[in-house]
């Protein structure tokens, strides 16, 4: 079963949406947006990885890495970038294109896509957007 579809019919999902929104995802700075969005990634990550069975965790974590590093995102971020409404791309544009320090062992065209990656996939939780979110990551097959 997917993760999405075992996150909405969850507690937490109904958690999640009676939250109220704490502050409209459109007004907060796009690196803001993208560290909920790295967080909800790795998460998502985690849990897809599961299914595969690996119980050691130096394993899982180097499986993990594999997945949420700067260009495997990019990658990522590429393949769903055609599926995007408008809105979606805006936010993907907002994070990519925002002044940040690139980490040196990294591409900065990678980094900056991967930023506009994690700053959408923030945005659409924070939006609680959550069955567009899986609906995109879901696209991307782990």
């Amino acid at each position: 079963m997917q993760f999405g579809k075992i996150f909405m019919n969850s507690e937490i999902y109904e958690y999640f949406k009676k939250m109220e929104k704490i502050v409209n995802p459109i007004l907060l700075p796009p690196l803001v947006l993208a560290y909920i969005g790295d967080s909800v990634f790795e998460i998502y990550i985690k849990f897809s990885i599961l299914k595969k069975n690996i119980s050691n965790v130096n394993e899982l974590h180097k499986t993990v890495i594999n997945y949420v590093c700067a260009k495997s995102q990019s990658n990522f971020m590429l393949k769903i970038l055609p599926k995007l409404t408008s809105e979606e791309t805006n936010i993907y544009k907002r994070g990519r294109n925002t002044k940040s320090k690139t980490p040196s062992n990294v591409k900065m065209i990678d980094y900056k896509i991967a930023t506009g990656f994690e700053a959408l996939v923030g945005y659409l939780f924070l939006n609680q957007k959550f069955e567009r979110l899986f609906e995109i990551l879901n696209i991307i097959k782990t």
